[in-house]
Formats: C-alpha cells, sequence, structure tokens
C-alpha cells in the first residue's frame, strides 16, 4: 500500500484549499451505448482543465516545508503537469521555468505562460526536453520538479480517492498511462480503501513503453511516441511508477489513434465535454474492450480537456489529428 486511507484524506483537505472535489457522473447516453453503467471522473472540470494540478498543490507545499530556501523551480511537461506546477508555484512565491519539446501544443504553451511560467522550447520528444530541464535547474539551483514523486502521487490520488468513494461498487476503471502518476494514484486510492475493483491502464499503440515493461518485468524504453495523445507521449518509463502498475493493475491495454479520437468524438457527442487526446483514453480503452464489460459498472478517467482548436476540429469532422515526426 503506498498510501493510507488517511494520508489520503490529509492530502485531499490540503487540496481543496485550492479547488474543490471534482464531479463523477453516470451518463445515461454513455451507458446506452456501451451497455454498462459508466462513470466518468470529470478531471476537465478542475482550474487547470486536467488531474495534474492536485499534483502541483501537495509537490510545491511539500517543497516549501523541506526546502525553504528553493526560490523557484524547473521541469518538463507536455502542457498539464507544466500548468499545475506553475499555478502552485508562483502561489507559493516561487518562479517556475518549464522546459517543452518543440511543435508542442500552443495552446498548453498559453496557458503555462498565463499560470507565470517561463516556457522553453527544447528538444524533439518529452525525454529530451526532460533531460535539459534536469541541467538548467542543476546549473541554476533550482528545484528540479520530476514526473513522478511520491508527493505528485499523492496529490494524484485524490481523485481516485472522490471517485470510489463515490462509487465503490465499480467493477474495472481505465487509466491512461503517461510517465504513471495517474494510474498510480488509483491504484493507491483503491488500496486504502480496501476495494477490489480492476484497474485498466491504456496506453497508445504509438507510446507503449508501459506496456512493454509491465509485459517484461522491466524498463523498456521505444525509440518514439508519436501519438496526438501528447500527455501518453512517453518513450522512457519510470520504474518507480513500473513498480506500483506492473503488480496493482489488472492488465494495460493499447488502443489506436482511431480509438482515441472517437473517443474524443463520443465525449462531445453523448455528454458535451471536451477531452484531448489523454483525457479520451480511458473511454478508447471502454471501446476497445466493450463487448467484455457488458452490464458491469465502469469507470473512466476523463483526465483532461486542454486540446488545441484545430485538433478538435479534425476530430469532429470525423479525421485523426497528425503529429509531426
Amino acid at each position: 500500500m503506498i498510501f493510507s486511507a488517511a494520508e489520503l484524506r490529509a492530502a485531499c483537505d490540503l487540496v481543496y484549499t485550492q479547488m474543490p472535489p471534482t464531479p463523477q457522473y453516470v451518463w445515461p447516453t454513455l451507458t446506452k451505448r456501451f451497455g454498462a453503467a459508466v462513470w466518468v471522473k470529470h478531471e476537465n472540470h478542475g482550474p487547470t482543465g486536467a488531474f495534474k494540478v492536485r499534483g502541483g498543490i501537495t509537490y510545491i507545499n511539500w517543497l516549501k516545508r523541506t526546502h525553504p530556501d528553493a526560490s523557484g523551480i524547473c521541469t518538463a511537461t507536455r502542457g498539464n503537469h507544466g500548468q499545475s506546477q506553475a499555478r502552485a508555484a508562483l502561489a507559493a512565491g516561487l518562479t517556475a521555468k518549464v522546459y517543452v519539446p518543440f511543435g508542442n501544443s500552443v495552446e498548453k504553451n498559453a496557458a503555462m505562460r498565463a499560470f507565470g511560467a517561463e516556457v522553453i522550447e527544447f528538444g524533439h520528444d518529452f525525454e529530451t526536453a526532460r533531460d535539459e530541464a534536469f541541467r538548467v535547474a542543476d546549473a541554476e539551483n533550482l528545484a528540479i520538479v520530476p514526473s513522478y514523486h511520491t508527493e505528485l502521487v499523492r496529490g494524484v490520488a485524490t481523485y481516485g480517492f472522490e471517485f470510489l468513494t463515490a462509487a465503490p461498487d465499480l467493477d474495472t476503471v481505465y487509466v491512461p498511462i503517461g510517465c504513471g502518476s495517474g494510474i498510480c494514484g488509483v491504484i493507491a486510492a483503491r488500496d486504502a480503501l480496501g476495494l477490489d475493483c480492476e484497474v485498466v491502464g491504456v496506453v497508445s499503440e504509438h507510446a507503449q513503453c508501459a506496456l512493454l515493461s509491465a509485459q517484461s518485468d522491466r524498463l523498456v524504453e521505444t525509440n518514439s511516441a508519436h501519438t496526438f495523445a501528447d500527455g501518453m507521449a512517453v518513450r522512457v518509463p519510470i520504474q518507480e511508477a513500473l513498480d506500483v502498475y506492473a503488480k496493482g493493475a489488472a492488465r494495460i491495454i493499447k488502443v489506436s489513434e482511431a480509438e482515441i479520437a472517437q473517443a474524443c468524438h463520443i465525449y462531445f457527442t453523448d455528454i458535451h465535454n471536451v477531452a484531448e487526446g489523454a483525457g479520451a483514453a480511458a473511454l478508447a480503452g471502454l471501446i476497445h474492450e466493450q463487448e467484455i464489460m457488458r452490464n458491469k459498472k465502469v469507470g473512466v478517467i476523463l483526465s483532461g480537456g486542454n486540446i488545441d482548436a484545430p485538433q478538435f476540429s479534425t476530430i469532429l469532422n470525423g479525421g485523426i489529428p497528425t503529429v509531426n515526426t
């Protein structure tokens, strides 16, 4: 068990000083479509439009308590983690330097700047931007914010704690996997509450490092991660996260770019919510496993809604967004 129920309740108390709990609903249109009772956890309704905001609150609180002389942070992101950290850092009186790869989401970059971050483009993918963030943090004596850390997971786990407290009888919960804080948080919440629902991780067919690593029981890097679901566009897995989801997840499945785009489209047509690619991946997992989920109670995490307008327009017109390779 990563956290006790008491530790997660304390994390909730801290998170709620800056945001209210997000809602979860059973949507009849989705239930009719899939032949299962479908609960949606709406992390797209948080103050940054994504679940990462929770980890920013707990991590920066921890940083201020344990490193009181820190003047600023440095991190790397595809957007949602960066918004979370910039928002929390600025509120705590810290500067925030955020590295993103070239070609990153224009609208996520703008949001990070609006939250107070200095956004720097570097490299061709997340991993090269992350390496530069670590180098600069060391050179400029800034506090590095990694992609995975106990204090990040403690904050992120609060959405799983909310969800599974509200719907403790779910049979299965689908969760997208990028660096792993989201699925590890849901597993932590399930275990703290003593529930037995299955947690199913979802990756893009073009970003399979988490799946391959879990199958091999060792870290497996991939050569590329060219998916429009940028929150899952990870080539290099993280050992601490793998240690949790390899044991705690019932299975990890891969979905196609077409299934992710279909899920984005369904979210809009059925419940009039906007989902980014990674945010729709859990529903894509349900699409992929629809037949075995019939007549069950299923949870899906709508983890973020921060998709650029041109990509969303492509999806609403029946297409699949492309990414530069």
